[in-house]
């Protein structure tokens, strides 16, 4: 019985996250994609993780989100996600920065 309970709390789970995975995804889409998948006026590439971890080594998570909420070089605040929370933020980071 345990072993059945464990199995329906991870398939439920897995759901879950697929479910917040395409979420993250259909934001990028509306939010990010325009610049990170080509690397417009600087932007790190989606993807690149050797780009996205020297910022993140340089600056931490912290800083990385205050850099999307507030803006940077050419990238406007809150970089076209008008309604994303810090935890979005970091969420879309941690998606551009998978190779």
């Amino acid at each position: 019985m345990k072993k059945l309970v464990t199995a329906i709390a991870l398939v439920m789970t897995s759901g879950f996250v697929l479910a917040t995975d395409q979420a993250v995804i259909d934001q990028y889409n509306k939010s990010c994609v325009a610049c990170h998948a080509s690397g417009a006026a600087g932007a790190p590439k989606t993807g690149d993780a050797d780009a996205w971890n020297v910022r993140l080594s340089e600056k931490g998570m912290e800083t990385m989100v205050a850099n999307a909420k507030n803006g940077i070089n050419a990238m406007p605040p809150k970089g076209m996600c008008f309604d994303c929370s810090d935890e979005d933020f970091q969420a879309l980071i941690e998606h551009m920065m998978q190779p």
